[in-house]
């Protein structure tokens, strides 16, 4: 594999995991809530989809998918905000009753692949491939083109960066509205948003319920690229989020939401292309998860450094002068 082809690999795979870096992000630094039900709301974007998808439905299938992850984050607001829940047990609570849905909705089988039953000219039975938007994208863009040969991770790059350029858009506008405030006062500080008569509860949830949408999204736009929904898929998608997040945060800093939003996805991309040359290097895949919690300790061990360094600097300024 080339470099470029390497590279746009994996610009391609950040892409595609940029909504669910937002997403983390709005869980973990807007709300300030340590939020489990990622791993769940990944795995149920991928499976809603694929069943929506497989109905001949693609574009509807992306929209089933945010619903079904408000739905996970509505659950998780609930529990923790009227039965008084632990935020980390209602993640986790929720993120384990959402095994038993996302295994129903693929049919009492652990994968699922885009394909439907048609007849043939003869009559017959045989699988055919569903359409996803990938593939009516790439189709358009050979049209436009005229090249049969169009690259298909460049048209999957194209397409995705459109809707997270959209998404990222979309969400920076909301987070200066009325609502988007009071979610964000409430991350800041839950105690004076409850003393202004702001309802801290409904922000948490609905903040909840944005990010853990934006996650399922994630999870359709890979079901919809690689063609198939795993339920074992969502294992470590949390830990995937902070390292974008934290490396997004390394080369941008907490100076905004907005900020942070743009951030998030150039830390998703930045990730990527981590994994991308360790697997040039041969990487074994059962390590890569270990090369995850490997990236988010060092990203998250730089701010240290940095104050360490600038402490020392400024001791040996102090002792030359």
């Amino acid at each position: 594999m080339s470099i470029l082809a390497l590279l746009l690999s994996a610009l391609s795979q950040g892409m595609i995991y940029a909504p669910m870096a937002m997403g983390v992000f709005i869980a973990f630094q807007v709300l300030n809530t340590p939020d489990l039900t990622i791993d769940g709301s990944f795995v149920a974007g991928m499976c809603a989809c694929a069943v929506v998808t497989i109905a001949g439905h693609p574009g509807l299938a992306l929209l089933c998918s945010l619903l079904v992850g408000a739905a996970a984050g509505w659950i998780t607001g609930m529990l923790q905000t009227k039965v008084g829940i632990n935020p980390i047990l209602s993640g986790i609570l929720t993120m384990t009753g959402l095994y038993t849905v996302n295994f129903v909705l693929l049919g009492g089988q652990s994968n699922l692949y885009l394909q439907r039953m048609e007849l043939n000219s003869v009559g017959a039975q045989t699988q055919v491939a569903s359409d996803t938007v990938y593939k009516s994208f790439r189709t358009l863009m050979i049209g436009l083109s005229g090249n049969r040969r169009f690259d298909s991770n460049l048209s999957a790059l194209i397409l995705t960066a459109l809707i997270v350029a959209a998404a990222a858009a979309i969400l920076a506008m909301f987070f200066f509205t009325r609502t988007g405030m009071a979610i964000r006062a409430t991350g800041d500080n839950e105690q004076m948003v409850r003393s202004s008569s702001i309802n801290a509860d409904r922000s948490r949830i609905l903040g909840i319920m944005i990010s853990n949408a934006l996650v399922a999204f994630s999870g359709a736009l890979l079901c919809e690229q690689q063609r198939y929904a795993d339920l074992n898929f969502g294992s470590g998608m949390l830990v995937v989020g902070l390292a974008s997040v934290i490396i997004g945060q390394v080369f941008f800093g907490r100076r905004s939401v907005t900020l942070g939003i743009v951030s998030a996805v150039a830390g998703s991309l930045v990730y990527r292309i981590i994994l991308q040359v360790a697997y040039k290097v041969e990487m074994p895949s059962y390590a890569v998860k270990l090369l995850s919690a490997v990236i988010v300790v060092i990203a998250l061990s730089i701010p240290r450094v940095k104050r360490l360094i600038a402490e020392r600097r400024a001791e040996r300024e102090e002792d030359a002068a």
